[in-house]
């Protein structure tokens, strides 16, 4: 944190992960507060939703399952899913622009603590949830595309047409490697210039896609660092707290 803003540009790889972990050392009660508030308690989230639902998807797959509970059953796991989709929505958008306000306001040597970080977000929060609509559209478009090519896949297996299934089987890779992570990248950084500055939606992802020309190794070696974290965490998660160890017994 001891660089200047033009300096920040010429950081490599190792520079950045040394400088991200430098960051909360800065203002630690700041940091402290919004993982207690906002973090913590989307973490919470996901391990309640994993335990009520887990139990449901089985009751309902089950083939003793009672017909007549079957209604309430569904009904019940629909409206789980949709508080938790809320929540996760509003607690990722809050917890990103608290965390970058709080980063943005040590980059420019203002006062920092939680209680103007919280005054922030509402000024900023209509911007960043634009941005998300926005990006939203894209990830629904991207996943269109994924099913596009799974049922390309199925034609060609059920063909046995071995030119179609090849190129089925590219277009999936080529979309989970290269577009996921591009996307990926393009979303965390207009969620940044959102929180920002006064651009959000459309502007804030061409913004993000300029700011990206250029870096995108740089950005595919973070995002894809940060996709295999996530899936190993949510991994260990998932065997070790969901289920209890229970997958190693």
């Amino acid at each position: 944190m001891d660089l200047a803003p033009e300096e920040l540009q010429f950081l490599t790889i190792p520079d950045i992960l040394r400088e991200s972990i430098s960051i909360p050392k800065r203002s630690p009660k700041t940091f402290y507060l919004i993982t207690l508030s906002l973090i913590f308690p989307l973490s919470f989230a996901i391990l309640a939703h994993s335990l009520f639902t887990h139990p449901l998807i089985s009751q309902l797959q089950s083939p003793f399952n009672d017909p007549s509970q079957t209604s309430h059953e569904w009904t019940l796991l629909l409206l789980i899913q949709f508080l938790y989709l809320l929540f996760l929505f509003a607690f990722s958008l809050l917890s990103t622009a608290a965390a970058v306000f709080t980063v943005a306001s040590l980059y420019t040597s203002k006062a920092v603590s939680f209680s103007s970080t919280l005054s922030a977000i509402p000024r900023v929060f209509k911007r960043l949830f634009l941005t998300f609509l926005w990006v939203t559209l894209l990830m629904i478009l991207y996943n269109s595309l994924i099913l596009l090519s799974l049922v390309l896949m199925i034609l060609a297996i059920d063909t046995d047409n071995s030119l179609l299934l090849f190129l089925a089987i590219l277009i999936v890779l080529t979309l989970f490697l290269v577009a996921h992570v591009y996307i990926t990248a393009l979303w965390h950084l207009a969620s940044v210039v959102s929180v920002l500055e006064p651009v959000y939606g459309l502007a804030a992802m061409k913004k993000s896609y300029h700011l990206l020309k250029g870096r995108l190794r740089f950005a595919a070696v973070l995002v894809s660092a940060y996709l295999v974290a996530c899936g190993v965490i949510s991994g260990v998660f998932s065997v070790v707290v969901v289920h209890g160890g229970e997958d190693y017994g």
